[in-house]
């Protein structure tokens, strides 16, 4: 498998805060590749990074062998990135079905088309029953799957997924986990960050975690969960002795 994304000593910082410290990991095409690290670690930063949401302070970002470090946001979703956010944002007072809509028009100024299209994509994340639906009136779970499905409806080659799990159930995950396995059968790469240890470790092919900004592992699942300096950042001091 080649590489589809490779960070390269990538360091930001915000004034006299360094967010993330000289980073570097390589995502293989067609993986779930499992990013972790206890609240404010970096991990949504780097997802700001690889988007540009923010500006790289120092080093590299590539994407399929191409620099991306500059680009602007809206010419890297039309390379093939595409996210979800920690907090779900859809368009409320639009129905399921426009919000999707919104998102193919990336690719597609046919409107005729984008229906189509958004129509696809919204029976293979399971939504159909709730296309016609206002956006702000779903649960949780289905605001969750609506924003990975306006994120997939961007046609994306890579995907980047941050906490879709948050808030769910035990029921509600098992859908969750089945769905992101689904997209990366589609032919979807996936980066996903992750808090619940059910999701990251039953999905990810490989691990990378931080702590303050700064890689202390990386590894399979199973490695990665043993690892100390992971157990000591999630766990404290005094468990890891």
């Amino acid at each position: 498998m080649g590489v589809i994304l490779e960070l390269d000593s990538v360091t930001k910082n915000f004034g006299g805060l360094m967010a993330v410290d000289d980073v570097s990991f390589q995502v293989r095409s067609g993986e779930i590749f499992g990013l972790i690290g206890p609240n404010g670690s970096g991990k949504t930063t780097i997802f700001n990074l690889v988007n540009h949401y923010f500006p790289v302070s120092q080093g590299r970002i590539r994407f399929d062998g191409r620099d991306i470090t500059r680009l602007k946001t809206h010419r890297i979703a039309r390379l093939g990135i595409g996210r979800t956010f920690q907090v779900v944002k859809p368009l409320k007072r639009m129905t399921v079905l426009d919000n999707v809509i919104a998102s193919t028009f990336l690719h597609t100024r046919r409107m005729s088309r984008a229906r189509q299209l958004a129509e696809e994509f919204i029976e293979f994340c399971g939504l159909t029953p709730y296309q016609h639906q206002l956006a702000r009136s779903l649960p949780i779970a289905s605001r969750k799957r609506l924003e990975i499905t306006r994120a997939l409806a961007t046609r994306p080659r890579l995907l980047l997924l941050d906490e879709t799990a948050a808030g769910l159930n035990p029921g509600e995950l098992d859908e969750a986990i089945e769905l992101i396995k689904k997209i990366r059968e589609s032919g979807v790469t996936i980066v996903i960050v992750e808090h619940i240890m059910k999701v990251i470790m039953t999905i990810s092919d490989r691990i990378h975690a931080i702590a303050h900004g700064q890689t202390i592992a990386e590894g399979p699942p199973a490695e990665v969960a043993r690892d100390p300096e992971v157990i000591k950042a999630y766990l404290g001091e005094d468990v890891h002795a």
